[in-house]
């Protein structure tokens, strides 16, 4: 078929999003991400055909609401949770998952670390419509119940299959730490060293035992079983950096050099591609790491996590992340990994949760708004003319939060004049004294 043409498929044979894409088909989640992001189907399947645009979508995720992850398109975040040993209630992380996706998530991550993990993570793919993303390497321990230095590379793999028969539509895999960063971290003395948690137990893995990175090693079979499934590869950042005295150093680019590679040799294979990056940030690198990943990884969409532009607001840093994230996707980061008030404290209650996203969807439309996505400016226009017509629950329709700043209207209500007044200005509202003096109206002041 030629390339300038497509079809919907009807029946047609593709295995992955990708692969469909370059055979001119045009898929169910193509037609529905298309509207979503008020293009035409062409323009989206070209973007997904070069690995520009990812629509994670495992074959077995029944009741996805499938979205794209793409620089050009509206920014999507991504909500952590999942149980620990210390905090270990699936009923309250499945509370978190739904507020998430009524909060506006497109992406949940289970990254449970104790306990029988595979039924919270099907019960995911079989109930919730975001997208599904979860990291491999922790669930091994947790599956095998042993210690890490007895596990193999067999064992990894088999837990990779496992979550992409599970359903679950990306995975991130530390493929691209090799025993040469051994000596690289041991060389050039970071101040936080290896602060991603997957990334330190495949560093561990490989100190112990003498081999290399198995993610890395047996790629290709990895390749193979995300094709079957068509499982999206999150190439993950072991190097990302943990504070900011780390940002851009030899470690965190060397790797990110290799994520370039793996990312060629996975579209190689008809496999869809994020790529993820740091970290902790200082505001002045952050656009200069999104164009280096950009060009490195020939314009893979990049999830980034935050970035944090500073380190010292324990308890603030859904604030500090969101500062990061809308510089970033502003900049051409596509996907943000929400931060809490809780990071670096505590595993996030649900009201944790919330904050962290409210935090993200701020950064990603702000983004949105400053990058020109078509309509991500019609909301706020909307509410611009709520509030010149004092119209108070056309705002709250507009509001990201409607519930919060219902409440705090509520509980500080202005004694008199509730229709065109708030406690604050009272008839000092410049909004209404601007309305009466434009329609000729006396204007009240005492």
């Amino acid at each position: 078929m030629n390339t300038n043409e497509s079809t919907v498929s009807t029946g047609a044979t593709y295995t992955t999003q990708m692969d469909a894409a370059r055979k001119g088909i045009i898929t169910p989640e193509m037609k529905i991400v298309a509207q979503k992001e008020k293009m035409t189907e062409e323009e989206l399947r070209a973007l997904v055909a070069c690995g520009k645009v990812v629509i994670p979508a495992n074959k077995n995720h029944k009741s996805l609401d499938p979205e794209g992850v793409g620089s050009m398109l509206r920014t999507k975040i991504n909500v952590n949770l999942g149980v620990s040993r210390d905090c270990k209630d699936y009923d309250v992380e499945m509370k978190k998952v739904m507020a998430a996706v009524d909060l506006g998530a497109e992406s949940i991550m289970d990254l449970s670390s104790h306990g029988n993990t595979q039924p919270f993570r099907q019960k995911l793919t079989s109930e919730c419509p975001a997208m599904i993303g979860t990291v491999p390497v922790y669930d091994s321990v947790i599956h095998y119940q042993r210690d890490l230095n007895t596990l193999t590379a067999k064992d990894f793999l088999d837990v990779v299959e496992l979550h992409a028969k599970d359903g679950v539509d990306f995975v991130t895999l530390h493929c691209g730490i090799t025993r040469k960063t051994i000596d690289q971290i041991k060389k050039h003395k970071r101040k936080m060293n290896i602060v991603s948690r997957g990334g330190s137990l495949v560093f561990a893995w490989m100190s112990m035992t003498g081999e290399e990175n198995p993610f890395y090693e047996f790629y290709d079979e990895i390749l193979d079983i995300c094709e079957k499934y068509d499982v999206t590869i999150s190439l993950g950042d072991a190097c990302r950096p943990g504070c900011l005295a780390d940002a851009t150093d030899v470690c965190q680019i060397e790797e990110l050099v290799r994520l370039g590679e793996l990312t060629k040799r996975a579209w190689d294979h008809n496999v869809q591609v994020i790529v993820e990056g740091p970290g902790h940030v200082p505001l002045n690198q952050v656009a200069a790491n999104m164009q280096v990943q950009q060009q490195i990884c020939m314009g893979a969409p990049f999830y980034v996590l935050g970035p944090l532009v500073t380190d010292i607001a324990p308890g603030y840093d859904h604030i500090t992340a969101a500062i990061g994230g809308a510089v970033a996707a502003m900049s051409g980061a596509a996907f943000l990994c929400y931060v809490t008030p809780a990071e670096h404290l505590a595993l996030p209650n649900v009201e944790d949760t919330k904050q962290g996203i409210i935090a993200s969807k701020i950064a990603a439309h702000a983004a949105d708004i400053a990058k020109g996505v078509p309509g991500a400016r019609d909301i706020d226009d909307k509410m611009a003319d709520a509030r010149k017509n004092l119209d108070w629950d056309a705002q709250f329709a507009c509001a990201l939060d409607p519930e919060t700043a219902k409440a705090i209207r509520q509980s500080r209500m202005p004694e008199e004049d509730h229709s065109d007044t708030c406690s604050m200005c009272g008839k000092f509202c410049a909004v209404r004294s601007m309305n009466k003096a434009l329609s000729g109206e006396n204007i009240d002041i005492l």
